[in-house]
């Protein structure tokens, strides 16, 4: 990380509101992968890029929750990092339609970041679950006890290694440490900005006129 300084946002809610957030952005679909991974799901989701300005507003670099407005329809969302120290939204089927939006539209956003008490519980990958499962008592104890934000650094440190032999041995190292009594996951770069295990999904061009 020598060398480089990432972007940090400014304090919210010191005053006990969170500072609002607008901008305008356009809504894309994502690109077909080589392997089709995104083909089959470019149907059911699309996504937007906060404009720098926006992003360098929120209070981390790395996954951040937001509530607000998306074209004045009401929404509750994670904001992904970028790789690149920003951040883009992954735009559901749901929410799109509550906003009339299509791919393609320019949207209007409002949005706040959450407060640490209101974080959402993150969604547990089921290897994860399973290996919890059966883990040692003390490990479970401490995943049920560390906050909704801890436990999405866990899963988001188990879930960027790219290959699968990577994703288990992270998987059983979770469980040792919880079971050590650590609370908190470390040593892996939750902006994506060095080491480049993260990034915004690629735009499908063809939507572009």
């Amino acid at each position: 990380m020598a060398g480089k300084t990432p972007k940090t946002g400014p304090k919210v809610g010191t005053r006990g509101t969170e500072a609002k957030i607008r901008f305008s952005a356009r809504l894309v679909k994502p690109k077909a992968t080589a392997n089709g991974g995104a083909k089959a799901a470019s149907g059911s989701w699309s996504f937007l890029n906060l404009p720098d300005a926006a992003s360098a507003k929120l209070p981390s670099r790395g996954m951040v929750s937001v509530e607000g407005t998306f074209n004045g329809s009401p929404f509750q969302a994670t904001l992904e990092p970028d790789g690149k120290g920003g951040h883009w939204l992954k735009v559901d089927r749901k929410l799109r339609q509550a906003a009339r939006a299509e791919a393609g539209d320019i949207v209007t956003l409002e949005i706040a970041p959450l407060p640490p008490g209101r974080e959402p519980e993150p969604q547990v990958p089921p290897d994860l679950r399973k290996a919890l499962a059966a883990a040692p008592s003390k490990a479970r104890g401490v995943w049920s006890d560390i906050t909704p934000i801890a436990r999405r650094d866990w899963i988001y440190w188990i879930t960027s290694g790219k290959r699968s032999e990577t994703r288990a041995i992270r998987v059983e190292k979770a469980c040792d440490m919880l079971a050590k009594g650590k609370r908190r996951a470390c040593c892996f770069d939750r902006s994506g900005m060095y080491d480049k295990s993260l990034s915004c999904p690629l735009a499908d061009t063809a939507d572009d006129e």
